[in-house]
Formats: structure tokens, sequence, C-alpha cells
């Protein structure tokens, strides 16, 4: 009896705690409607095993802007185009941070440039990027790397496939195989090797990366409900620690060759990759913010995990719809043959004529999005969106799915149809907030170029993949 007495102890004051929390929020004036939280578990009852299937629902009752609790954690759920481009371009100066994560959760942490707070690392390290990895100069000089990655995944595909007209063909996994493309040509750009080799462990790290956002991808309970917390009734925290360990395993065999190869090389070496500049970048003592080894390598693990898995997913996407409608297979078939003919494989240089084919990835990425429930961010200050007050250091989550599939903004939006984005400029890189479902903070970060499906390598692959199904 004595132990019934302490188990629920802990319950009731969790239970009290979190109906006073509730009851304070609730209080805020005109904050935008919602469903009934009830108490410890808020409005997590009702949303589906798909979150951004469950909160769209949600909306159609509710409103593209409305108010949903994640166990006591009032959450602002953005649902429509206008409202996201007020959100994410007229008051990005607002909304520009992110929320903290639970101080026990392995893989979520604010070292890395994705989730970390609007601040001096956050634009220190957005800045290092771009200037060192992604800028145009840097991106068309890794042209021929590109191309001999998308050559080395066609010989693999080919080679697993039973060769062109080969005997007894199998199937091959295209997500996979483009995550391995994706993820060679991160790591030659970054630290001059593939990540699939042997010795680093590489075929681990992708399968490490696909695990861990499919654990990110739904709602986990215990990272909004303290009483569970301790109770791992998921398993995920401990499933995070061990995919935790590996990808620091990994980044920690990086950065210690790569010191190795610096301290035995005393006249400067010739070729800098990124992480010979981030290392360079943590020794400059005249730097305000110190770069830590940590850092390093949660920056790495960050650019690594954003593309590795998914182009593949998109490209598989992209090819599952075309060989359900075969009269748009036949239409990116003929155009690819009209621009590269039947004897020689697609170059970068022709991708700007292959009008349909961007078409196709702008369809397939509407449908698709990779990220249908865009990372949250967090209010800086109070603001007001639509005559509602959205509180300082409030929550807010963006559905991009269903901005995506909004009726009102397309026509027959569930329905794939890769001529709608024909002769306009509808953009997928971040500028569009109809045709688009990936968007930044403030002073933009591009979306790693060599992550997204329109780079070079992603469309080739396409490309190639047409060129085969053809063949």
């Amino acid at each position: 009896m004595d132990f019934l007495n302490i188990t629920w102890i802990p319950l009731i004051i969790a239970l009290f705690i979190s109906t006073l929390v509730m009851r304070k929020s609730r209080k805020t004036p005109n904050l935008p409607p919602g469903p009934t939280p009830l108490p410890i578990i808020g409005n997590l009852h009702i949303i589906s095993h798909l979150p951004h299937r469950g909160i769209s629902n949600l909306a159609q009752k509710y409103g593209p802007i409305m108010t949903l609790y994640f166990g006591s954690l009032p959450t602002i759920v953005i649902s429509s185009s206008q409202l996201a481009e007020k959100v994410l371009k007229t008051q990005d100066h607002i909304f520009a941070s992110r929320p903290p994560m639970g101080d026990d959760n392995h893989f979520l942490n604010p070292q890395k440039v994705s989730l970390a707070p609007y601040g001096p690392y956050w634009k220190l390290m957005r800045k290092f990027i771009i200037q060192e990895l992604l800028s145009p100069k840097r991106m068309k000089s890794f042209a021929s790397l590109r191309a001999q990655e998308v050559f080395s995944m066609i010989c693999s595909v080919l080679q697993k496939a039973g060769g062109n007209r080969g005997v007894n063909p199998c199937a091959v996994d295209v997500t996979r195989e483009v995550g391995f493309l994706t993820n060679n040509i991160i790591c030659r750009m970054s630290f001059g090797k593939k990540c699939n080799e042997a010795e680093l462990g590489g075929r681990e790290f992708n399968d490490a990366v696909r695990e861990v956002l499919g654990l990110s991808s739904g709602i986990n309970y215990r990272d909004y409900i303290a009483l569970l917390g301790w109770l791992d009734l998921q398993g995920s925290r401990r499933r995070q620690a061990d995919l935790t360990k590996i990808f620091h395993e990994f980044v920690d065999k990086i950065v210690d060759e790569h010191i190795e190869r610096r301290n035995k090389c005393s006249t400067g070496l010739e070729c800098e990759d990124f992480v010979d500049m981030l290392l360079s970048l943590s020794e400059d003592e005249s730097m305000e913010i110190k770069i830590t080894r940590e850092n390093i390598k949660n920056v790495l693990i960050d650019l690594l995990a954003a593309a590795t898995d998914t182009a593949g997913a998109t490209l598989e996407w992209a090819m599952s719809e075309l060989l359900r409608n075969p009269s748009a297979m036949k239409r990116a078939q003929e155009e690819l043959e009209s621009v590269t003919g039947l004897n020689r494989m697609v170059e970068e240089y022709d991708l700007p004529h292959l009008h349909y084919l961007h078409s196709v990835v702008k369809e397939t990425l509407r449908l698709y999005p990779p990220v249908p429930l865009l990372l949250p961010r967090q209010s800086m200050e109070c603001s007001t969106i639509e005559g509602y007050q959205i509180p300082e250091k409030i929550q807010v989550l963006i559905n991009a799915w269903a901005i995506a599939r909004d009726p009102i903004a397309w026509e027959e939006a569930d329905k794939f149809k890769s001529e709608r984005f024909l002769g306009n400029k509808i953009d997928v890189k971040g500028q569009d907030f109809e045709g688009d479902t990936i968007w930044f903070r403030q002073e933009r970060m591009p979306r790693n170029e060599f992550s997204s499906v329109h780079d070079p390598s992603g469309a080739r692959t396409v490309d190639t993949l047409f060129q085969l199904e053809s063949s």
C-alpha cells in the first residue's frame, strides 16, 4: 500500500502541474483556436502515427492556424502557404530560433547547425558552410567528382540488375543506391574519400541515418510528457543512444585521420578539405566563439544526415509516379532523347534544356516533401498573425505536407500532374510558399545544395534511370 501511495504521488503532481500550465497558456488573449487538451497528454491522443496527416485533418476543422498541445507544451501550427510566408519571410526575424531539446536527447542537440538556436554560433557556422562548401565556385569545382559518382552508381545498378540485357536480373533498391550516391559525393567533397569504405563503416552510417530519421519523424511521447521520460516506453532513448554512438564513432575516425595528417605535414596542406577548414577554424584564437571538436563532429553529422536519405527517397517517389503514369514517363523519355540522343549519357550542361524533367522533380517534391513537418521554430518575441496573439517562446510548426496539398492552391491537389509546373517559375529551393516545401531561417541557409534532387547529380540520376528504363 505504501508503494502504491509513493507511485501515485508523482502522477498527481504531474497532473496538477500540467493542468496549471495549460490553463495559464490558454488564458493568453486571442490564442488561435484548437481542440480542447486533456491533462498531461494535451492533444497527443488525437494526432495519428503520421503527424503531418493527423494535423492536416485537424486543420480542416480548426483552420490554417491553430493551437495544439503536445503534452503541456502549446504549439502553433501553420497549414497554409499565406500564413507560412508570414512566419518564414515577413516575420522571420521573430521566428528564426529553435526550441530547446530535452537534456537527455542523444541525437537532437543544439550543436547541430539545423537545430541551433538563432544566435552567434548559428550565424558563424551558416556563413562558414555557405562560403567554404556550398558557394557556386566550390560546387562547380566538384563537377567531375559528381560525374564520377553518378557513373559509379550506374555501373552498380547495372551489375546488380544483371546487366542492361542480362540474365536473371534482380530488383535494385533505388533509394539505397541514390543514398550512397549523395553520401559519397558529400564525403568526397567534405573530407576527400568515400563514406562507404570498409574502414569508415559507411554502410552502417547510411542505415543509421534512415533509422534516426524514422525515429524523429513520429511523435515521441516522452519528449512532451515528463512523467514518461524515465520509463522510455517506446525504447527511443536507448536506440537514440546507440545511434549517436554509431554517428560519433564514424566522424571521430574522420577527424582523427585529419588531425594526424595535419600533424605530419609541417609545411601546410596542399589541398584543404572541409574538415581541415573546420579544424583551422577551431585553432583560430581570434575567434569570439570557440569551435570545439564536438561542434565539428555535429556539423559533419548534420551535413551527412541531411543528404543521405532525402534525395534517394524523393527519386524513388519520382520513379514510382512515372511508372504509374506511362504517359508522363513517355514524355520524359522523349524529351531526354531529343536533348541527348541515344548514344551518350546526360551531362550537367543538358539540364537547363530538360524542362519536363524539372517539372517532374517539382511535382514529386510537392506531393512527397522530404520533411513533411518542418523542424520546429520558436518565437523570440510576441507577435500577431491573422489577428491572433503569438506569445514569446512558443513552439511553431509548419505543416509543409498540408500546404503542398491544399485544394485551394492546387487543382486536383492529390494527383500527380507534373505538367502543372511547365511554363511557370515556381521555385523548389525556398522562394515560393506554394510550390516549395522547404524553407529556411533568416539569412536563408541553402538546404544543402548537394542534398537536393534538383542539384546536378540528382537530376542526372533521374535522367539515367529514364535511360535505363527505356533501353
